[in-house]
C-alpha cells in the first residue's frame, strides 16, 4: 500500500532559527525611519504574531492611522533593514534542526511547509541567511492574512495544489514555540507539537495542552518518529 503522506508546518522564529534580534532592531529601524518614531515595544506582543499585526499594533500605539498604506510602508521599511541587520546579530539555527530537516526530507511520506507570521520575504532573507530557506517549498505567511489562525487553511491549500494529494486534519503536524502556534495548528484541526527553544518554557507551553511537547528537537530519531511514523507504517 502507498503510505499516505503527511504535512509538516514549521514556524520560524524560536522554532528553526532565532535571527538574534535582528527582526525587532529592523522593526525599530522601520519606525524611525518611517515615521520618525522611537520605539520601545512596550505593550507590543511580538512572539507569535502577525508581521502585518505587529505593524498595526506599532502604528495605533504611535496614533498613527493604520490605513494599509502605512502598514504596507512599515513593512517595506522593515524588510529593507532586515536584509542589513540579519548579518549583525549573533543568531543561529536553533538544536537539531537540520538534521530533523535532513532526516524529513528523506521520508517520502512527508511533506514540508512553512506556517509563520512572518511576511514571505522576511522568511526567506531570514532562512536563506541561516541555510534553512531551501528546505521548503511553499508556505503560508503574513502577506496571506493578518490572523494566523487563518494561515493553516492558505498552508492546507498550497500542499494539496503542489502536491495533488489531499491532507486531513489527522496528517497535519503544526510546529511552533508559542501558544499562539498550538491556537494555530488547532485552529485547523492538526496535531501541535510545542517545543521550548523560543520565549516559553516547557511548564509555560504544557498549560496549553499542545499534543506534543519538546524541550528541543536534538533527539532526531525521537522526533521523526512522532511526525513521519515508523517506516513500517503503510
Amino acid at each position: 500500500m502507498t503510505r499516505e503522506r503527511r504535512l509538516i508546518l514549521f514556524d520560524i522564529d524560536g522554532t528553526l532559527i532565532t535571527s538574534g534580534g535582528a527582526g525587532e532592531k529592523a522593526l525599530k529601524e522601520a519606525m524611525g525611519t518611517r515615521f520618525g518614531k522611537t520605539e520601545d515595544f512596550s505593550g507590543i506582543v511580538l512572539a507569535g504574531a502577525t508581521d502585518r499585526a505587529i505593524a498595526v499594533n506599532l502604528l495605533r500605539k504611535n496614533h498613527l492611522p493604520a490605513s494599509d498604506e502605512n502598514v504596507a510602508a512599515l513593512m517595506d521599511a522593515y524588510l529593507h533593514h532586515l536584509s542589513e541587520e540579519i548579518g549583525r546579530h549573533a543568531g543561529t539555527v536553533l538544536p537539531g534542526i537540520i538534521p530533523l530537516l535532513e532526516a524529513l526530507e528523506r521520508r517520502e511520506n512527508i511533506v514540508l511547509g512553512l506556517l509563520t507570521g512572518n511576511l514571505v520575504r522576511g522568511a526567506e532573507i531570514k532562512l536563506r541567511h541561516f541555510g534553512v530557506w531551501d528546505f521548503f517549498e511553499f508556505g503560508a505567511f503574513a502577506d496571506d492574512h493578518m490572523d494566523r489562525n487563518e494561515l493553516g487553511h492558505f498552508a492546507r491549500t498550497r500542499a494539496t495544489q503542489m502536491t495533488g494529494c489531499e491532507f486531513p486534519p489527522e496528517r497535519i503536524f503544526v510546529i511552533g514555540d508559542t501558544p499562539r502556534d498550538i491556537e494555530c495548528g488547532r485552529a485547523i484541526g492538526a496535531h501541535t507539537v510545542a517545543i521550548a527553544t523560543g520565549q516559553y518554557s516547557v511548564e509555560e507551553l504544557q498549560a496549553f495542552h499542545p499534543d506534543f511537547l519538546f524541550e528541543t528537537f536534538d533527539s532526531t530519531p525521537a522526533i521523526v518518529a512522532v511526525l513521519a511514523g515508523s517506516e513500517d507504517d503503510s
